[in-house]
């Protein structure tokens, strides 16, 4: 055998100073986490001397870190979103944003482009995934790693485990029923959650991890292509082929190193499951494969025809929701489901002056404010109550009521919609925050979804969904899609707003008909800019006291599009 061989004569493999820096990067350790590259190529020098893949070489101690840094060891399993952005010391920029996924009727159009990576154990999976995001440059790519859905082992499975004696490698190791479930979900655009799976105790952990808001994912593990169902799911199949000696040194490394794996038992268990895996299950799965990618991610030629295949799809897959928003439901009586409070001459005193182009910041932030607080108190009227009885201090029954449901929750659109969280917090107890960041793309005019941070399990929940102003309703359109593919039900969504022109009524009330929609007043027209007439101008910039430049058009500032 070619692996005995390697162990009897304790023979180095050829591997330049590159592979193993790539390495180092598909096993999860970045170069800011463990040490500097000036440290890094010292301590592979030192290696090299003596063989740094041979086996002497992973039982020597590894090289000092710095003294601030500590190492990061992989033992859980890997499944992550990348959404773009730049972080510095201070504060995280979100530099691209996600455009719609679902067409004017609010109905999910463009699905996830789906890439399935498979190749044997350590054959460099995890670095072509990587390369792969790096070169498309595409905003919010989501990155599954089929190690997530190991199986839940017994006690007894447990013990032969940490013998080295169950088989990871065998297709019924894996939940392939989750794995299908998870990403035909992932593909429509829902919102998933991803077991995380721990090495060293071979068990999934407590907290699942929450992923949301795919354009492409990638899918990698060694039997992505081992279930029918899986396939189907797949749009683009890449097997990445890796000598057989190279993926052995790396495995040692990977298993002593970051899950402290003694080498006898990663030997025992590569010779007894792995390699005869390998052959059995995973090397026949090549003959589906739409691209073969030898040499992992050194492969540049390879990978450059993937990033040209996935870019043409994507381009093909391109909708325009805002210009046909525009030109939808002319004329049309407004939806049954608007709620409009009665225009009081206090209303209509407080329109007055906040509509006022010379109204004072701190008389534009007060009278908001209070607008907004009636605002919140008649939604309110709208939710469900059930009957109840109380005692009273007298000691007397009273007939009164109390919310049917689960709890509520408030969700802004930022950055105007944050506005109204204050007003929400003093008329209801310890309720939940959300925040959706939707922006104006400059040169599409779409919006774009940028961040979003809900609270966990809102499926039961009422949510009250905040804008201070919503103009085509672009962006309401697009917080609204974003609740329902995080389950929450349709009929159980308010959406909010102290000022909306018809053309966003109309918007929301036609692609959600459920959706219950409240605002203070209506305005009839919308500019070629796509702001209210009459209007309110811009309600963050106001508010805030800021001055946005006179192209700066943000859905989230309060001229919503």
């Amino acid at each position: 055998m070619r692996f005995r061989a390697f162990a009897a004569q304790n023979m180095a493999m050829t591997t330049s100073q590159n592979d193993v820096q790539v390495q180092q990067k598909e096993e999860g350790v970045e170069d800011d986490q463990s040490m500097s590259r000036s440290d890094s190529l010292i301590c592979l020098s030192l290696i090299r001397g003596s063989g740094e893949d041979s086996l002497d070489g992973l039982m020597r101690p590894r090289c000092p870190l710095t003294p601030s840094l500590s190492p990061r060891k992989r033992t859980t399993s890997q499944s992550k979103t990348e959404p773009p952005l730049l972080r510095t010391n201070k504060r995280t920029i979100y530099t691209a944003g996600r455009p719609p996924w679902y067409n004017v009727t609010g109905t999910t159009f463009k699905e996830a482009f789906v890439i399935g990576l498979c190749g044997g154990s350590a054959s460099g999976k995890t670095t072509v995934a990587n390369k792969i995001i790096e070169a498309l440059d595409v905003p919010w790519v989501v990155l599954l790693s089929m190690d997530s859905f190991y199986k839940v082992l017994s006690k007894e499975e447990q013990e032969l485990a940490a013998r080295n004696e169950y088989n990871f490698d065998h297709p019924d190791a894996f939940d392939f029923e989750l794995v299908v479930t998870v990403l035909r979900k992932l593909k429509k655009g829902k919102s998933i959650k991803v077991p995380v799976y721990d090495f060293t105790t071979h068990n999934r952990r407590k907290e699942w991890k929450t992923v949301y808001g795919a354009n492409v994912v990638i899918f990698e593990g060694i039997l992505a292509f081992a279930n029918k169902e899986l396939l189907k799911l797949l749009d683009m199949k890449v097997f990445v082929d890796t000598d057989s000696d190279i993926r052995l040194v790396r495995r040692l490394k990977r298993d002593i190193t970051d899950r402290g794996r003694d080498i006898a038992g990663v030997i025992k268990q590569y010779n007894k499951f792995v390699k005869p895996a390998f052959e059995q299950y995973i090397e026949p799965t090549v003959q589906v494969a739409d691209i073969v990618v030898p040499r992992g991610g050194e492969n540049f030629v390879a990978l450059d025809l993937i990033v040209q295949h996935v870019h043409s799809q994507l381009e093909k897959r391109e909708i325009t929701v805002r210009s046909a928003l525009a030109s939808a439901h002319q004329g049309q009586p407004l939806p049954k489901t608007l709620s409009v409070m009665e225009s009081t001459p206090q209303v209509r005193g407080m329109h007055t002056i906040i509509r006022n182009k010379e109204t004072s910041r701190d008389e534009f932030i007060f009278y908001s404010k209070r607008l907004m607080r009636l605002l919140i108190e008649h939604a309110l009227s709208f939710l469900p109550l059930k009957p109840v009885s109380v005692e009273t201090p007298q000691g007397t029954v009273y007939e009164g009521k109390r919310l049917s449901g689960k709890r509520i929750t408030g969700v802004s659109i930022l950055r105007a919609g944050e506005t109204m969280e204050q007003a929400l917090m003093a008329v209801c107890k310890d309720i939940r925050l959300g925040k959706i960041l939707i922006q104006t793309n400059h040169d599409t005019g779409e919006p774009e979804l940028h961040y979003l941070r809900l609270p966990k399990d809102l499926s039961e929940d009422y949510v009250i969904l905040m804008d201070s102003t919503v103009s085509t309703g672009a962006a309401a359109l697009m917080a609204v899609r974003v609740l329902l593919d995080h389950d929450v039900q349709e009929h159980k969504i308010f959406l909010l707003s102290l000022l909306m022109a018809e053309m966003g009524v109309h918007s929301v009330a036609y692609a959600f008909p459920k959706v219950r929609i409240i605002t203070t007043a209506v305005d009839k027209n919308v500019n070629d800019e796509f702001h209210i007439i009459p209007g309110i101008g811009n309600f963050g910039d106001r508010y805030f006291g800021t001055d946005a430049p006179s192209d700066w058009y943000e859905s989230d500032d309060g001229m919503d599009y």
